[in-house]
This record gives C-alpha cells, structure tokens and sequence, in this order.
C-alpha cells in the first residue's frame, strides 16, 4: 500500500532525456519508500517522433487527441495527493491543466524545472511561431504556484528564489548500475558526441578543430542524435548514427573521449545556457568517459578540472585538451577513473529519490 499517490506530468514521452532522468526511473525507487508516481506524457512515443520529424504544421495536427487526453484525465485529479510537473504538462500553451488538477483535485503542486524555460528564445525547429505559442511567462506563473520547484541546478533555483518560490536543486543523475565503464577494443580511439537536433550546432562549431586534429592524428568521430542526413567535415573520419534508446548506453560506454561543447546562438542565449545542468558531463563520468567540456554555466564547476576531464573555451584550447587524451591512454584511463568515482560519490540515483520523497511527504503532511 502506498502511502503518497503523485501525479506525475510531462511533456513528452520516455524518448526524451528529462522524462526518463528526471521522472521514469524514479518510479520504482520512489515506490520502494511508499510513494506511487503515476506518469502521464501529453505526448506519445509516436506522436514526439512525428512531431519532430514534419515539423509545425504536418506535425501539429497530431496535438488534437492529446490536447484532448489532458481534459479527460482531469476525472482522476482527486485521487492523488500532490502534482508533480516536469516542466510543464503540455509543450505550448498556459498552465492550464497545471491549474485545472491543483483546483479539480485540491492538491499541491511540485514543478520541475532542469532548463531555464523561463528565457525567451526562438525555436530552432519551429521558428518565431513556435516561440510565439510557448507561453514563455507559463514557468514564471507556475512557480508562483507551486509549494517547491526541483531545480537540476543552483542557477535554476536562484532565479526561482528571486522570484519568491522554494528551490530545491536535484541534479540530473543517471544509475550507476546502468550506466558504468566496459574495457575498450577499438582499433582507433573514438572521439564521440551524443546528442540532438537542437544542440548539433554546438559540436558544428568545433568541426574545424577536429579537421585540424585529424590531420595530425589517427581517430574516429562518432556523432549520435545528430538529426541530419550527411554529416561530412572533411578529413574526419566520422560514424554518424541515429539516436536509438536501446542502444544509449552502450553508445556512451564505447567512446575513448567524449565531447561537451556549449556556445551561445541566436536560439540559445547565455542566460538559457546557464540553466542547463551539465547531464552529459554526469553520464560521462558515470561510463568513465574523459572529456572535454565548455565552461559554460554551471558545466564549469561539474567535476574536478583536470581530474576528470577537461575545460576548453578558445580553437587552440579544444585542439591541445583533445589531442593530450588522444595521445596518453593511460591519462585516459585515470581521468575515466576518476570521473567514475566522482560520479558515483557526488550524483548518486538515491540521493536524488531522497530528496524528491522526502519533499513530496513534507509537503503533503
């Protein structure tokens, strides 16, 4: 019998990061400390991979049944004891349903915040009219509601405190048990990136200085989620793969360095930057993956510099950091080490389940 029954809303189903890490794989260790969280995406897997395949309008069509689902589940609202939001229960509009449960079902509401959806930003994929739907004012309101926010890092919650909400910061974490190193056989090391359609632009801005290290040294780029047919800077070797859930940790565990390059754009301002909470870092180390990383927001104080990857911000700084890995195996094996054992004392699944459990409790009584 479980003693808290939370209602657990998403925008999106377990095909993306922040409704696996951040809700799915709490499920179990929150029901082995008497707590029930029922998930419900607005989106399905189906819908998510359609969405973004045709993009606004083919896509949007989609949205009507959805849209619809959110209505009906409100018959259900009062038989939970708490709302538990990941960003926001459907992705445009107001916090419509947020609002109808936290009324209909007399509960209290927990939002989730591991981006800064509270900056402005124009959609990469769906343009101003995309941006124009978002409802960017949505989170600010949302928190103004919400007895705490979960925030994936200090820069999240000391805006959410600025304005007047209670902030506890739970980092994205990933399982140790899941996610952990294997020996590696490649014939050439692999330099490797995994990641979106949306951060691909990221990694494109690096592309010259991976042609200058290929021309210097032997490696393999291997790129994942990228979203694009071709992807061919020339005189790199590259493996480029579509991002496949089954296949996700194996991806990470088979790199010999990874790469973690954030830059500002027209889509992702400095400020928006600096609510992103460093994930790839943590399932870096968690694989033991070295890698070199932009010292970006609070990217520039995940781990230890030196010790478990490395920071570069200028061309020259990113060619020296990758070709000092590509070079010294054994650096590569200790820096792995090293972030394996930093990850496991410092981002452990428990400690975040603890938090959230005790939060929702505290709250609840």
């Amino acid at each position: 019998m479980h003693e808290l029954r939370v209602l657990g809303l998403c925008s999106y189903p377990v095909e993306a990061a922040a409704t696996r890490f951040r809700m799915s794989q709490f499920v179990e260790p929150l029901a082995q400390r008497g707590i029930e969280l029922d998930i419900r995406s607005f989106l399905d897997s189906e819908r998510f991979l359609r969405l973004y395949a045709h993009g606004s309008i083919q896509g949007s069509l989609s949205l009507i049944k959805p849209l619809l689902n959110r209505f009906l589940e409100l018959r259900s609202a009062g038989s939970y004891d708490l709302i538990f939001v990941q960003r926001e229960a459907m992705i445009f509009g107001p916090g419509l349903f947020e609002w109808l449960h936290q009324k209909l079902g007399r509960i209290p509401l927990v939002l989730d915040l591991d981006d800064a959806t509270y900056v402005r930003y124009v959609s990469p994929r769906f343009g101003r009219l995309g941006s124009l739907f978002k409802f960017f004012g949505k989170t600010d309101k949302l928190i103004g509601r919400s007895s705490a926010v979960t925030c994936g890092n200090r820069m999240i919650a000391e805006y959410v405190r600025a304005k007047g909400g209670r902030a506890v910061v739970v980092p994205t974490v990933v399982d140790s048990e899941i996610f952990y190193p294997i020996p590696k056989n490649n014939s050439l090391p692999v330099i490797g990136w995994i990641g979106t359609h949306s951060t691909f632009p990221f990694l494109e801005q690096i592309f010259p200085v991976l042609q200058r290290l290929a021309g210097d040294h032997d490696f393999v780029l291997r790129i994942v989620g990228a979203g694009r047919d071709t992807i061919s800077p020339a005189g790199v070797t590259v493996e480029h793969l579509e991002w496949n859930r089954e296949r996700e940790v194996a991806d990470f565990q088979a790199l010999d360095i990874g790469l973690y390059p954030i830059f500002p754009s027209p889509s992702a301002s400095k400020e928006w930057l600096n609510g992103k909470s460093g994930f790839k870092a943590i399932e870096y180390m968690a694989a033991g993956i070295p890698f070199v990383m932009s010292p970006v927001g609070i990217c520039a104080e995940i781990g230890e510099v030196g010790v478990t990857h490395f920071l570069a911000d200028e061309p020259n700084e990113w060619y020296q950091r990758l070709k000092e890995l590509l070079t010294n195996p054994d650096l590569r094996n200790k820096m792995g080490g090293e972030g394996r054992r930093h990850s496991i004392q410092y981002f452990p699944v428990e400690k975040a389940v603890d938090s959230l459990a005790e939060l929702f409790k505290e709250i609840v009584s």
